[in-house]
C-alpha cells in the first residue's frame, strides 16, 4: 500500500494465480510466479493482460516483466496444449490479444530475463520494448524440438530484429543461445552479470519512468507502424501522433529546463 499527497491510501499491489505485481515509484514490476517454470497457458496470458490493465490504472510510466523464480519461463504447458489440440484445430490461448496488450501499452515495457527463457517465454520477452538478460541466461525458440513452430510471434519478431537468416537459424534448429550472442545479433538490448540483473533493470526502468511519457507513447506507436506497415506509413502518421507531444506539459518543461540548465536535467511529471 502507499499514500497519495492527500493521505488517501492506494492499493499498489496486484496478485493472481501466476502474477505478483507492485509499484516501485512510477514503475510497475510484474513478476511471474507460477512454479516451477512459469509455463504459459491460456490463464497465464489472461493474467498478463489483467496485470497490464492494472498497471494502466496505477498510471505506471514504465513496466518491468520479470520472474520471481529461478527461470524466466520454460515455454508452454505442453500437456494442456496437447489436450486442446486433440479437441480443436485452433489453440485459443489469447496469443494475439496478449501481443496487442503489450504493443498498445502506452509506456515502455522492459523484460528482465534470467535462467531459461525459451519457447513462449522467449516470445513474451520479444513482445517487450527492451530486453535485459543475465549473462548465464539460456534463450531460444525451441518449439521445433517438440514438433511445433513458435505460436506467439517469435518468427516475425526475430525476422524484424535479426534478419531472415538468423530467424531461420533460431527457429529451424531450436537451439538455446547465450544472452551475449543474442545481444550481438540485436535480438536483446543488454547482457549484464547475473547479480546485477535486478539493479540494472530497475535503473533502465526508472530512467524511462522519469522521461516524457507522452513522447514515449508516441515513439512506441511510430515503431509499431514502421514495423507493421513500413517507413512511409510511419512518416504519414507522424503529424497526427506528434500533436499530443507538442501539446504536452512535458515538452514545455523540457524546453524550459534546457534554457535554464542545459540538456538532460529536465524533471518530467508525465500526463
Amino acid at each position: 500500500m502507499s499514500t497519495t499527497q492527500d493521505n488517501t491510501e492506494v492499493d499498489t499491489r496486484h496478485k493472481t494465480r501466476a502474477i505478483d505485481a507492485s509499484m516501485d515509484g512510477a514503475v510497475a514490476v510484474v513478476s511471474m510466479a507460477l512454479a516451477p517454470y512459469n509455463l504459459m497457458d491460456r490463464a497465464m496470458n489472461e493474467e498478463l493482460m489483467v496485470a497490464l490493465a492494472w498497471a494502466r490504472e496505477q498510471r505506471a510510466r514504465a513496466v518491468v516483466l520479470r520472474s520471481s523464480l529461478r527461470h524466466f519461463s520454460a515455454g508452454a504447458n505442453l500437456d494442456d496444449m496437447l489436450i486442446e489440440a486433440d479437441q480443436s484445430d485452433v489453440l485459443d490461448w489469447g496469443f494475439v490479444q496478449t501481443l496487442k496488450a503489450f504493443n498498445e501499452f502506452p509506456a515502455p515495457i522492459v523484460a528482465s530475463v534470467n535462467g531459461v527463457c525459451v519457447g513462449g517465454g522467449f516470445e513474451l520477452a520479444l513482445a517487450c520494448d527492451l530486453i535485459i538478460a543475465a549473462e548465464s541466461a539460456k534463450i531460444g525458440s525451441v518449439e521445433v524440438t517438440v514438433g511445433l513452430q513458435p505460436l506467439m510471434g517469435a518468427v516475425q519478431r526475430l525476422t524484424q530484429r535479426a534478419g531472415a537468416a538468423r530467424a531461420n537459424e533460431m527457429v529451424l534448429l531450436g537451439r538455446r543461445y547465450p544472452a551475449s550472442t543474442l545481444e550481438r545479433w540485436n535480438v536483446i538490448n543488454w547482457t549484464v552479470q547475473d547479480e546485477s540483473l535486478d539493479d540494472a533493470t530497475m535503473v533502465i526502468a526508472q530512467e524511462l519512468a522519469h522521461g516524457p511519457t507522452v513522447a514515449h507513447a508516441a515513439s512506441k506507436k511510430l515503431v509499431a507502424i514502421a514495423v507493421d506497415q513500413g517507413v512511409a506509413a510511419a512518416d504519414e502518421a507522424m503529424i497526427e501522433i506528434q500533436q499530443a507531444v507538442l501539446r504536452s506539459a512535458d515538452f514545455r518543461t523540457g524546453v524550459q529546463s534546457y534554457r535554464e540548465s542545459g540538456i538532460g536535467v529536465a524533471r518530467f511529471e508525465g500526463e
